[in-house]
């Protein structure tokens, strides 16, 4: 199944129910009082948050949403029933953006829900306009158009640890061993095409697509991928021990997440050296040492040793609980 992370909808509010001319109708005497109810309002266009990343797939092949007209009014000044509002559901972490102004919003809660379109309101009924001179008006009103327009949707995920690293630094075959979470892998760059999640313990873990250097200026698949480390509250460089020189492999990918964005620079990070099953430990040890030059956190690790796997994920959940 494809992730979708933007997607741009049309949604209309409901027309406003149409006033209406009605008269009283009393024994003995045909035409009594005005007697026309007013119309009920449209429905509104809401946005909602839910906790389904996957929930704009939905709306891909229909991307249009309407919500429903207001009742005309009735008799004995009755008003007509108010249309039912429309509610599209997007993913936490969510920033929604109405085209035709600009204004924008950020979705951070469960079921939290942002007004974007007004449904139009009712028209007036005849009895609405009785007065002392007028008291046998036959005028009415219709109901007013609802709003209408373009939404667009950016997703950015919400995650307690984000996987960060050049491509094929083995975050996806890390997040499937701790997770479960069966991110597609493989020896070539650019496997990952969308974040994989999972959950270790209770904390949401990302597997964040590989960066390259240039990705803050879009080469590679850098803006899409980018965006999902906003919101991330701990990073963990994935650096694979092949790797010539692991200090430059960490710059290149922290200077484009500072290019980006600079406050990412600021988030708690962890790093960890994988693959070290395919060195010696002395080479390991000389490996770690060279890292912890940067004053980070160092966890080696391995996909292929379950003691190292366990050691990191206490290593996460121990950083997590201090952050």
């Amino acid at each position: 199944m494809a992730f979708i992370d933007e997607l741009t909808v049309f949604a209309k509010a409901g027309k406003g129910g149409d006033g209406v001319v009605r008269w009283l109708h009393a024994k003995g005497k045909e035409f009594g009082g005005p007697s026309g109810g007013d119309g009920g309002k449209g429905g509104d266009v809401y946005v909602r948050g839910v906790r389904d990343l996957n929930v704009l797939m939905r709306y891909r092949t229909s991307p249009k949403f309407k919500a429903e007209d207001g009742n005309p009014g009735s008799r004995n000044e009755m008003t007509g029933k108010y249309g039912e509002s429309i509610y599209i559901d997007v993913p936490l972490g969510s920033r929604i953006v109405k085209k035709e102004t600009e204004e924008e919003w950020e979705i951070l809660e469960e079921g939290q829900e942002v007004l974007v379109y007004e449904g139009g309101r009712g028209g007036y009924g005849n009895a609405h306009f009785k007065s002392s001179t007028n008291q046998y008006p036959d005028q009415a009103v219709p109901g007013k158009k609802g709003e209408e327009g373009h939404i667009y949707i950016e997703v950015r995920i919400i995650a307690d640890v984000g996987f960060v690293g050049l491509p094929n630094a083995g975050k996806s075959s890390l997040l499937n061993e701790l997770t479960k979470a069966r991110a597609k892998i493989g020896a070539y760059p650019f496997t990952t095409l969308e974040p994989n999640l999972g959950a270790y313990f209770g904390y949401i873990l990302a597997d964040i697509p590989g960066l390259i250097e240039g990705a803050s200026q879009g080469k590679g698949l850098g803006h899409s991928f980018l965006r999902h480390i906003a919101r991330t509250k701990t990073l963990i460089h994935c650096i694979a021990c092949d790797n010539e020189d692991l200090v430059n492999v960490y710059h290149t990918v922290a200077n484009e997440l500072k290019a980006h964005d600079p406050e990412l620079s600021q988030k708690p990070e962890i790093i960890f050296l994988t693959k070290v099953d395919l060195i010696s430990d002395s080479v390991r040890a000389e490996k770690i040492k060279e890292l912890e030059t940067l004053n980070i956190p160092v966890v080696p690790v391995s996909i292929l040793d379950d003691t190292l796997l366990k050691e990191a994920g206490d290593a996460i959940t121990s950083f997590l609980q201090q952050s």
